[in-house]
Order: structure tokens, then C-alpha cells, then sequence
């Protein structure tokens, strides 16, 4: 997920590197913003070096760029943490007076506002009236922690810790509680130890679609198949066959997202060591089983989502829905083989009412994919 992380100037913002830090372990690409102001309490070298990316607070700097839009439009979330009293009054307002401010009202992006601020601030009616506008706004407001403030006081307005931002960040996304177990890649069926019988998979769709999965909230686990690189704060199995991948498959989960090129044929007599250029192998062959649906039949109450690949003079829909049937899938997602080694996709998103076009990036429509599996589960 792509993060905009604004910090605002109060002492809270130190904290906002650790938080940085955290998602960034989760795997979402951060973006820092912070305020001129918050450069005055926390440097921009700390910044750069956790977020990997340059810091430029100047609204007036590239003016050209246009770069509030840019920064505002490409936030799948943005997160204000430290927000100050100062900030909230201005965000209410609607006053666009800074950078920060200028991408918030150019975004439409979900977004969360973390106060810190001392307790009489926070208990003032003007702060209270604001937070009830940006709440009546659908913008997640979190409460303040209570504890030790600035100087010799204590009470509510304290920033929460790291790990308690993180759990409101992702508390009300729409899979928090399932789980979902995606498959990508492809197997190998061996012919002997360096030779094998493959498939052009990638597996970057089924690691997109993990990684959707995981930033909607989801506890996912992700069968790789021959992949090296893989997501982090997603547990991972790695398998190389149709055999490794159907023991992986043996525990039920919410969601099945069967996005892996699972052979279709198994090789019955694979030799030992390498074979001698000079020795024309005999391979046989037998069919490989069907795992997925195997799988709808032993964990039928799993919402179970298929892949089906066509050739370019078929129809994706038609194809998509004779699988559906055979399957025992709740959806078929349905793309053409001119989609394997592209960063872009077209797929059709089939289940037993409807089909829908999703274009763009494979990341995006994953997304797309994983929104749409959530509104079928609620």
C-alpha cells in the first residue's frame, strides 16, 4: 500500500520515525510530509534515511510538478501522526496553507488522523467541534492516550504508542479477522535434477493479490511457487510442485485466491543426477490432480476464487464461467496469456450474477480484485 505519512509540528513528531519505520517493515511504501514546522522538532536526514525517498516540505519548490495533486492522488492511505490542535482547526476549515494540506484536499484517499496535543488543547470545545466535523466527514480520528505530557502533567492528548496506531490503522479494514491463502507462481515438475517441465508465470499478480489481501486487513498466507522474492509481514510456504503445493493446501482458510500455474502434467519417471546430453530421455507424462477443486470440495465453506487463462481468440467470459461451474469457485478471474510478462492487465472478474472489466496495473486491479472478494464476503 502506498502511504502518505504527513507529521505536523509538535514534540510528538520523534515518534513519527518509529512509526515510519514500522510500516515500512509491513511492506507499504511510505512517503514522509512533514510540515515546516515539524522540521523543527525532527530532522529531515531521519526522514530520508527511513523512508529511502527525499523529503521537500516546499509547496512553492517545482511548482511545476504540480506535486500536491501528485502526492495527494497516489496515497492509497494518508496517515497525519503527530496531528496538532493548529492542524486540525486548519484541516476543518478546509484552509489549504501548506503542502500537506494542499495534497489532503487533493486526495481521495482514506485518511487518519492521529492527534497529540496537551490535555487542555485537546478538551477544548474548538478542538472537540473539530474532530466531530472531520469524524462527520468519514475522516478515522483516534483518541489520544492518556500518560506523561510535556513538562510535569499527565492526561489525555499523549500520542499513542506505534503498535497502537498500527492496530487503528488497519482495525477497520474489511477482511481484519480472516484469513486468506493465495497461491503464485508456478510449479516445476522434475525430469531429472537441473531439468524440470515449467510455465512463464511470474507470480507478480498472486503477490500483488497477497499483498492486497494483507493491507485490507487479512492474516494471508502465501504458497510461493519457485518465487525468491517475496512480501514481507505475510507468512510465505515455499513449494516447487504440484505435489509440495497440494500438501500446502491441506488447512482450510476464508479465502482461496488459486492465482499459481499449477502444472498440468506430472512427470512419472524423472531421473537422478542430470542426464547425458547424449541420452534422448523417454518422458511419461500422467495428468496432474486438480487442487482447486479438490480443495472447494474438502472446504466448501471457503470462498474459493479461480484463475482461468485463455488463449487471445477466446472468450475470457465464457471461459471464466465454465470454470466457474467446474470448479466450484465463487469467482473466476479471467486473462488473456498476452498478460504474463506485462506489468498490465485487462481481466474479467466473473462470478454467477455478473462479469466485470478491471484494467490498469497488475498492483491496482489486484486491489480491485481483493476489495470486490471483501464485498462478497460482507
Amino acid at each position: 500500500m502506498r502511504i502518505l505519512l504527513g507529521i505536523t509540528g509538535g514534540i510528538a513528531a520523534y515518534k513519527a520515525a518509529g512509526l515510519l519505520r514500522a510500516m515500512s517493515e509491513l511492506g507499504h511504501e511510505v512517503t514522509a510530509l512533514p510540515t515546516q514546522n515539524a522540521l523543527r522538532f525532527i530532522g529531515e536526514a531521519t526522514l530520508e534515511a527511513l523512508s529511502g525517498k527525499a523529503i521537500d516540505s516546499d509547496l512553492y519548490a517545482d511548482v511545476a510538478s504540480v506535486k500536491h495533486v501528485q502526492l495527494g492522488q497516489e496515497a492509497d492511505l494518508i496517515v497525519i501522526a503527530p496531528a496538532t490542535a493548529a492542524f486540525l482547526g486548519r484541516y476543518a476549515a478546509g484552509i489549504a496553507d501548506d503542502l500537506l494540506l494542499n495534497a489532503l484536499l487533493a486526495s481521495t484517499a482514506p485518511v487518519v488522523v492521529v492527534p497529540a496535543m496537551h490535555t487542555e488543547m485537546w478538551q477544548n470545545q474548538a478542538t472537540i467541534e473539530n474532530v466531530e466535523t472531520l469524524r462527520s466527514r468519514g475522516i478515522r480520528v483516534m483518541q489520544p492516550a492518556s500518560g506523561r505530557l510535556t513538562g510535569d502533567d499527565t492526561g489525555p492528548g499523549r500520542l499513542p504508542e506505534v503498535e497502537e496506531i498500527i492496530d487503528f490503522l488497519f482495525s477497520a479494514s474489511p477482511l481484519t479477522g480472516k484469513t486468506v491463502t493465495v497461491t503464485a507462481g508456478g510449479t516445476r515438475e522434475r525430469i531429472d535434477d537441473v531439468r524440470f517441465i515449467g510455465n512463464r508465470s511470474s507470480g507478480k499478480t498472486g503477490v500483488a493479490l497477497a499483498i492486497a489481501a494483507r493491507d485490507l486487513g487479512a492474516k494471508v498466507h502465501l504458497i510461493a511457487c519457485n518465487l525468491n522474492d517475496t512480501p514481507r509481514g505475510i507468512e510465505v510456504t515455499h513449494v516447487e510442485n504440484v505435489a509440495e503445493l497440494s500438501t500446502a493446501l491441506q488447512k482450510p482458510s476464508d479465502v482461496l485466491v488459486m492465482a499459481a500455474a499449477v502444472s498440468d502434467f506430472q512427470v512419472d519417471n524423472p531421473d537422478i543426477g542430470k542426464i547425458s546430453r547424449s541420452t534422448v530421455p523417454e518422458i511419461k507424462l500422467s495428468s496432474s490432480p486438480d487442487l482447486l477443486a479438490t480443495y472447494t470440495k474438502n472446504f466448501p465453506k471457503s470462498f474459493a476464487v479461480g484463475f482461468a487463462l485463455v488463449d487471445e481468440g477466446e472468450d475470457v467470459i465464457e471461459a471464466s464461467r465454465s470454470k466457474l461451474e467446474a470448479k466450484g469457485v465463487k469467482v473466476v478471474v479471467g486473462n488473456r496469456i498476452s498478460s504474463l510478462d506485462s506489468n498490465d492487465t485487462v481481466v474479467q472478474f466473473v462470478d454467477a450474477n455478473s462479469a466485470a472489466e478491471i484494467a490498469g496495473l497488475k498492483g491496482d486491479v489486484a486491489r480491485e480484485i481483493m476489495r470486490r472478494v471483501a464485498a462478497h464476503l460482507s
